[in-house]
């Protein structure tokens, strides 16, 4: 018998073995997070004890300011009077961590920080007497540097806009309002950019209307993290970065400083007892 012409076949391409299996092919994933530091322990050669006895007291000064540091405090020990092996010796101790600031400046004033591998230690490097070490949450000087005391909002002319403007001055609006009433200590307002609607022009106009300071952080972890203090006090712009270096969360933060680019207390004691191993170690 004929067989019919409408009897059912399984279409091409379809059913068991008709498509690669996972191991012929790889799954394809998404790239994930890379790049995460941990903290390793770094013990420098110190063999001429008393040739290099200003480091390690350098190094000791250091620890007894982590041991003696309160919320909120900061304490710096200066590192003008060592020669430029025991400089050496303190940097090699203390390394390099995730966090790093740049203070721009006039007549000198400009100022390089990096965060040692121990939290809450800072390495500042700039004009003569700014050589030193910092021991806090985060260094005083970037935050008393980072925005322009006579920066303001016109908001009055803020109405009308322009082409292509449409959020932004509803957002200046709520800016200029929250920064007038920051207390010390307050919460973080966050202004999350990244589920507002936008248009290229609001981005201009707050860049524009908000002004760049003197301070950026950058901060490297699971990805990274760019920070930009604006010229109005207290406003800051936080941008969050792949470790494709894609742009995943794009934030104004309206604070003191941004607490991604602090050393939380626990840190800060943790990195008492990690300094004190190493300084038995190399004393």
């Amino acid at each position: 018998m004929a067989s019919s012409p409408f009897a059912t076949q399984a279409p091409m391409g379809f059913g068991p073995g008709s498509q690669p299996t996972a191991e012929e092919e790889g799954l394809a994933y998404l790239p994930m997070p890379s790049g995460m530091r941990i903290f390793e322990a770094h013990l420098p050669e110190v063999e001429d004890k008393a040739r290099f006895a200003p480091a390690l007291k350098v190094v000791a000064e250091i620890l007894d300011a982590l041991k003696a540091w309160t919320p909120g405090g900061s304490l710096t020990i200066p590192l003008s009077h060592l020669d430029a092996d025991n400089l050496a010796l303190v940097d090699e101790t203390l390394g390099e961590g995730e966090v790093a600031v740049k203070v721009a400046g006039t007549d000198g004033r400009a100022m390089e920080i990096q965060e040692a591998t121990f939290a809450g230690v800072w390495r500042l490097r700039g004009a003569a007497g700014a050589d030193r070490v910092e021991v806090g949450a985060f260094p005083r000087g970037a935050i008393l540097r980072a925005h322009d005391p006579n920066w303001a909002i016109d908001t009055a002319a803020l109405s009308g806009g322009g082409p292509g403007i449409f959020n932004a001055p509803t957002l200046l609006v709520e800016i200029d309002h929250r920064t007038r009433s920051l207390t010390p200590g307050a919460p973080p307002h966050v202004i999350n950019l990244s589920l507002l609607p936008h248009t290229p022009e609001d981005l201009a106009m707050l860049d524009a209307r908000l002004g760049q300071g003197a301070t950026v952080v950058l901060s490297r972890g699971y990805g990274n993290c760019r920070i930009d203090a604006a010229a109005l006090k207290g406003v800051w712009r936080v941008r969050f970065y792949n470790s494709t270096d894609m742009l995943i969360l794009d934030t104004i933060e309206l604070c003191e400083v941004p607490e991604v680019a602090c050393a939380a207390a626990e840190d800060i004691a943790d990195s008492a007892e990690r300094l004190a191993d190493v300084l038995v170690a190399i004393s």
